[in-house]
Order: structure tokens, then sequence, then C-alpha cells
């Protein structure tokens, strides 16, 4: 008999994900968004996030049964997303999950948001490599990390963000420039008409003495807002398809040519490149650009898998079922701010109090 088919939930932000994995095989998905809730107040709202998952958490269970054509009862392990994340929209996701597991007598595995990120890759292009090179860049997070066994070993952690991320940029200065939210995408539109060299942005840290692997887009996003500024001071219509373009190429230039360096330095044939900002043309491009030139083999997975989604809280799950991992502990909390060590992640109340104490 096979491994048991693991339901993942994923509620961290503004995403509602179900997902159904099987022995690495990506069973069926659904994802509720409220980002248009959002829109109008150019980010997201925490309060509307967590109601928003209240309502599509039982709908987007369903939808992700049907596709896959299985039945509540056929769920064999239940994996949700525990941290990082919004507080309230993570604890409504632990609710429904815990409230599943204890109906349907399975164990209950808690998973680190970003490991998600790390195993959708998996659901596409099958096991990683042991070991490979993963570039996470999404709207709060950017690291480069040095993975072996996702569901056993600890993660390396060679650089990560000093402050803004990369998709954290994107939206920022999407909002200077006038347009809508999310940022990213809007920037990537825009940017298929503009010139990426128009205009010479700063590339953050990577001077002689900087440091090697982590990464820095405070600085970025205000040069951008300056140039954006003076245009507005001189009464000149915002080039915007050239700024986006060269704000674009400013952060794949920093992103690849980090990733790439690390792969050289550490030996390592593969890159894994997730999490949102995975999805913008720009950066697929030059990554694979770029890793063909060095003899490096490039994964990145579908654009339906790169953002928030159950199927990739589900796969880490199907890792940890399959390796063996123990589940988590009756009493499992969430940890809004978990930094990423281990692919599990199964905090407790009590822990977490005596640490804020």
């Amino acid at each position: 008999m096979g491994s048991p088919v693991v339901l993942g939930i994923e509620s961290s932000c503004d995403e509602t994900g179900a997902g159904l994995v099987r022995d690495g095989r990506l069973l069926g998905h659904a994802v509720a968004s409220s980002m248009d809730e959002h829109a109008r107040f150019g980010g997201v709202v925490p309060e509307i996030a967590a109601r928003a998952h209240v309502h599509s958490f039982t709908p987007v269970v369903r939808e992700a049964l049907a596709r896959a054509g299985l039945r509540m009862a056929d769920i064999g392990a239940v994996a949700v997303t525990t941290g990082p994340g919004l507080s309230g929209a993570l604890q409504v996701g632990l609710a429904g999950a815990k409230t599943l597991a204890f109906s349907l007598g399975v164990p209950l595995y808690g998973v680190h948001h970003l490991a998600g990120h790390v195993a959708a890759d998996t659901l596409e292009h099958g096991p990683l490599p042991d070991p490979c090179m993963v570039l996470i860049v999404s709207g709060g997070h950017t690291s480069l990390l040095l993975v072996r066994d996702l569901a056993r070993d600890p993660i390396v952690h060679l650089g990560d963000t000093l402050d803004d991320a990369a998709g954290e940029c994107f939206d920022k200065v999407a909002r200077v420039f006038g347009l809508p939210y999310p940022g990213g995408p809007a920037v990537d539109r825009t940017a298929r008409a503009g010139d990426p060299r128009a205009v010479r942005f700063p590339r953050p840290l990577t001077g002689p003495g900087d440091s090697r692997y982590d990464f820095s887009f405070s600085g970025l996003k205000t040069a951008a807002a300056r140039w954006a500024e003076q245009h507005r001071i001189r009464g000149e219509e915002l080039p915007l398809a050239d700024g986006a373009a060269s704000l674009q190429e400013a952060v794949a230039d920093v992103l690849t040519r980090k990733a790439v360096a690390a792969c050289r330095e550490y030996g390592v044939g593969t890159l894994v490149v997730v999490g949102g900002v995975a999805a913008n043309s720009r950066v697929r491009a030059l990554a694979e650009e770029r890793c063909r030139a060095a003899g490096i083999t490039l994964r990145v997975p579908p654009l339906s898998l790169c953002t928030d989604n159950g199927a990739m809280i589900a796969a880490v799950g199907d890792l940890l079922v399959r390796a063996g991992a123990e589940p988590a502990p009756l009493d499992v909390s969430i940890d809004p701010s978990a930094p990423l060590e281990y692919a599990a992640l199964h905090p407790v109340a009590r822990v977490l109090s005596r640490q804020g104490a």
C-alpha cells in the first residue's frame, strides 16, 4: 500500500489554499484569494484576510477534493502552515486543520510556509537534488538557501534580505508609479513596453566588500521613488514603461547574479527559484540565461505554484510522512515570525509565551 493522501492547508496571507498530494504527486488543489478586497487599501489588511479565510476554508477544501476525485474519508494526514504569516490568518487555517485531523482521526503536521515554496517545485520536477541551491523571492521574503534533504536536514541560509524583500520593493514602487496593487504583476506588465537600460537604478549589495549573499532592496525602492519624484517636480510625464523595465531589470540582475555565484562557490549544479516573484518574466528569463551560461540546471515551478497555495503545504506534509517525521503535538500553535530552520514547524503556545515573557 502506498503513502496516505495528504491534505495541505495554506492561510498565511490573503490566499486560502487546499491541496492533495500522495507520493510526490499532486492530485488536485484549489485557491481562493481575497486580493480584490485588499486592492483599494493598497495592501493586505489582516482583519479582512482572516475573515476571508473563515468564509473560504470549507469551500476550498471541498473544491480540492472534487478536483482530485476524492472524498474526505480518503485523507490520511493533514498538513498546515503554522508560520510565518499574519497571526489571525494563520489561526484560521490551523483551527480548520486541527478540526479536520481530529474528526478524521489522522495525524497533523505543522509546516513552515517558506519550506512549502521550496517543495512546490517537486510537484512539477520531482525530488530535489541533494544538495541544491534555492532562491526564495516573495512579497515578504528574499533568501538564498542551501538545501539537502528538505524533510530531514536543517536548511542553511547563505543570505537573506536585510530590509525590503524583492516583492515588497515592487509593491511599494508600483504605488509611487501609480500602478495598481499587487505591484509585482503590474510592474511586469508595464515593463513589457519599456527599455530596461533607460534608467540605471542601483544594484544593492553587489560591490566589493558588500555582504556576498545578503539582499537589500530598500535603497533601490528609494532611488525609484526619487526618479519618479524628479519627473513630477519638473512637470514631465513619467515614462512608466521605462521606469518599470529598469526597476525589474535591477531586481532580476541582483537576484540571479548572487544565486549563480553561490552555485559556483558551493559546487551546486541545480538552482531552484520559488516564491511569488519567481513568476516575474524577467527574473525567470535572466535566471535561465545565466544558468545556461554557467552550466547550471534551473528549476522554476509553474506560475500556478509560485504564489501561495495549499498544494505546496501538502507537498511538505507528504515528504514528512514518507520520512517518518513525528506529527505535531495536540497543542501545536502558530509562530507568525518563525525563522526557516526546518520544513516542519511545530511551535506550542506555552513555548511562545515563555519567549515573550
